[in-house]
């Protein structure tokens, strides 16, 4: 059985998905987050609301996430506390 995802790794997951994919929809990132939709919806509003994502709304009212210099910021630094626990073997 897979572990449960911590916190920040949820975080990370949505910011890559978001970075990878530019302009991603809700229902794509939804299924790319592997979250149930109220959980999806309380990590978005937290990411939106923290500046790490914005919602753009085009002329079809069709929103799209794109990932903010502060999200940028996030997952470099995310790297590198990464590969400091796999280089001391934690």
């Amino acid at each position: 059985m897979a572990r449960k995802r911590e916190r920040l790794e949820v975080i990370k997951d949505i910011l890559e998905s978001v970075r990878k994919t530019r302009n991603i929809k809700p229902t794509r990132l939804l299924y790319s987050s592997n979250l149930s939709p109220q959980m999806f919806k309380e990590y978005i509003n937290e990411l939106v609301s923290k500046k790490f994502l914005t919602i753009e709304v085009d002329k079809e009212d069709k929103k799209t996430f794109s990932l903010t210099k502060k999200g940028q910021d996030f997952l470099q630094e995310y790297r590198v506390i990464e590969n400091l626990v796999e280089n001391f073997g934690l």
